[in-house]
């Protein structure tokens, strides 16, 4: 038999035709979707923050002492706000690393409010925070978020807020508690309300009440010439009976560099005066134990 017998026409025409409709079926069997590109890690900016000794910057009527003046140039009239925090009795919310505050600016005609969620920054591992926070859906994507790295004394903390605005009167007054929540309730983000599971944080928020007020004062001055802030927080004492006064300085930068050099300056002057508490400032944290 002859094995290299020549195909008829036909026959030829036939086997072409099933041989190309096989390699059509092979082709597209090997095909794949494009991967989609996953977003970057945001891009924080920085808050260095140290806390002031009190009864060493502070008057006897709750002022800023002259010295503290005349250091940090402290020139304009203070500006004054109110401040309170919402949570549930058992801090189901910071629980999960989310603050929620509702703010009012003496000078402005609106309520602000502030949703932030809060990651560790171990051992200064900034991008170790900023993967496991990409993780958790907070990337570089998300533009309603303000990535910050808040660096105190010893602790860097990895926070990523969105603050909303309702209108208001100017003046001090703030909305009634259950307009409060009623207003923060509309206004629930999207990553607080889906966590644990979809609806949580909005059911959550709803078993909220206020944490505060808390009337602060905030000083505007230069060190070096750099804007720093100086706040007080008067915030109730652990008897109830009256309160201590939390003072906080602080200032921004978007660049990392400029935040260690800085820091280290002012972390210096202070200490030459004899104003720093080498500790971190837990001021959320007492508001939320004491009211």
């Amino acid at each position: 038999m002859n094995l290299l017998k020549p195909l008829s026409p036909r026959k030829l025409v036939k086997t072409v035709a099933v041989t190309v409709l096989g390699s059509t079926v092979l082709f597209t069997g090997w095909s794949t979707a494009p991967e989609a590109n996953a977003a970057s890690n945001a891009v924080p900016g920085y808050e260095v923050k140290f806390l002031l000794d009190s009864d060493e910057v502070l008057t006897s009527g709750g002022g800023l002492s002259t010295a503290v003046n005349q250091v940090f140039d402290i020139g304009s009239s203070p500006e004054r706000l109110m401040v309170e925090y919402f949570d549930t009795d058992a801090l189901d919310l910071n629980s999960e690393s989310w603050n929620i505050r509702l703010r009012k600016k003496e000078s402005k005609s609106d309520y602000e409010l502030t949703y932030k969620k809060r990651f560790d920054v171990q051992n200064g591992q900034i991008d170790a925070a900023l993967a496991a926070a990409n993780a958790a859906g907070f990337d570089s994507s998300d533009n309603n978020y303000k990535a910050e790295v808040d660096w105190g004394y010893g602790k860097q903390t990895l926070s990523f807020s969105v603050t909303k605005e309702k209108k208001a009167s100017k003046g001090l007054t703030l909305p009634s508690d259950i307009k409060a929540l009623e207003m923060l309730v509309d206004e629930i983000p999207g990553k607080l309300e889906k966590t644990r599971s979809k609806g949580w944080g909005k059911d959550t928020l709803e078993d909220a009440r206020a944490y505060g007020p808390v009337l602060v004062t905030k000083y505007g001055g230069d060190f070096n010439g750099v804007d720093v802030d100086i706040e007080v927080w008067p915030i109730l004492n652990a008897s109830g009976t009256g309160t201590d006064s939390v003072v906080e300085i602080s200032f921004k930068t978007d660049n990392y560099a400029d935040a260690a050099s800085q820091r280290i300056e002012l972390m210096d002057e202070l200490q030459s005066e004899g104003w720093l508490v080498p500790a971190d400032s837990l001021k959320t944290n007492l508001i939320l134990d004491r009211y």
